[in-house]
């Protein structure tokens, strides 16, 4: 989801009293609301097992069970956008342009430059971060419409909460070097400045953890005061929508600051892959089964979800084992990534208008 939208379709214009969960009370519960605790539990349950540590080779890579499970999980859900953008008739016949130009001219700059090369890679680290946290941003305003609220009451609020409890532990924590390290990719074309991003941060990682803190604390305070005083003026509390900011937040301020079990990655992926496959499905299902012509099956659903998932996880493992040093399959898995976090946000943005 991108800052420039909130999620809306016509089920979405909620009024008062209307149903508090975006798609039902038991979809939401598995998929939205309780990935992030379920995801931490995942990790604490596989650190140190053979799943984690027990390495053999697939493809003449070194890998792990759960390396290869998250990394498939991973690329799967980015190539997952393509449903709604390229899969969505509407939405591709209004923008064919920018759906069919930019994935080729993308991938043409990274075969003809390695400077487009190391941009994107590095670009990609720190996007994710951004496109994570405005996921979480985007539920929350949902929920806040489903409980009757005006689409823009606290949404500054909002956003401020999400970039902060993603972003913040990241810098402030223990994973900090590990984003940093992707500055790394700039020796391919001798940028002797960028590359000394990471020692810099690292050097000055005491600090910045303490402006963190500090600035973290005191927006927390104001969050809170200005949340009970848009309350005084009617605002009506989400259930759903606490529960997944203080549940993300924790867990987001658990993993990437303090990385226990050395599964930060695997769990702050896990919980934000499943919820946007489940929030693809939820928006392009009903279309993927007409258009395979499944609505008059029985089996009709399953099967479009086995399809859908199918396509996903097939891509997803193809661009996990896919060889770093080929440049053309690695532009190729970059891009996806790049279009995602770019499409994710522009659609919402187009389905925002057409509401």
């Amino acid at each position: 989801m991108s800052a420039r939208a909130e999620p809306a379709s016509p089920a979405l214009l909620a009024l008062p009293g209307s149903e508090a969960y975006i798609v039902s009370r038991w979809y939401d519960w598995a998929f939205f609301l309780l990935p992030p605790i379920v995801a931490l539990a995942v990790g604490a349950l596989i650190a140190g097992t053979p799943l984690t540590d027990s390495r053999f080779r697939l493809h003449g890579e070194k890998v792990t069970w759960a390396g290869l499970f998250i990394g498939t999980l991973i690329h799967g859900h980015l190539a997952a956008v393509l449903l709604r953008s390229h899969g969505n008739a509407d939405i591709f016949r209004r923008h064919r342009l920018r759906f069919l130009v930019a994935p080729v001219a993308l991938f043409a700059a990274m075969m003809l430059s390695m400077w487009a090369v190391v941009c994107v890679t590095v670009l990609v680290v720190f996007w994710d971060v951004y496109h994570s946290a405005l996921q979480t941003f985007g539920l929350g305003r949902i929920y806040d419409a489903r409980a009757g609220n005006a689409p823009a009451l606290g949404r500054p609020l909002d956003l401020g909460l999400n970039l902060l409890l993603y972003a913040g532990p990241i810098l402030g924590g223990a994973t900090m070097l590990l984003h940093f390290e992707s500055f790394d990719a700039f020796k391919d074309v001798g940028a002797a400045l960028f590359t000394a991003v990471p020692a810099l941060m690292k050097s000055h990682h005491r600090v910045i953890s303490w402006t963190i803190i500090a600035a973290g604390t005191l927006f927390l305070v104001y969050y809170a005061l200005a949340y009970r005083s848009l309350y005084r003026r009617g605002y009506q509390v989400s259930f759903p929508k606490v529960w997944l900011f203080v549940s993300t937040g924790l867990c987001s301020i658990y993993t990437w600051g303090f990385n226990p079990w050395g599964q930060a990655f695997f769990i702050m992926n896990l919980f934000h892959a499943v919820q946007y496959l489940a929030l693809v499905w939820w928006s392009e299902g009903g279309r993927l089964r007409r258009r395979l012509r499944l609505d008059a099956l029985r089996a009709g659903k399953p099967i479009a979800v086995a399809v859908f998932l199918g396509g996903v996880l097939v891509y997803g493992a193809w661009a996990e084992l896919a060889p770093a040093d080929d440049r053309a399959l690695w532009s190729i898995t970059q891009t996806v990534a790049l279009l995602h976090f770019w499409y994710d946000g522009f659609i919402w943005s187009v389905t925002r208008k057409q509401v």
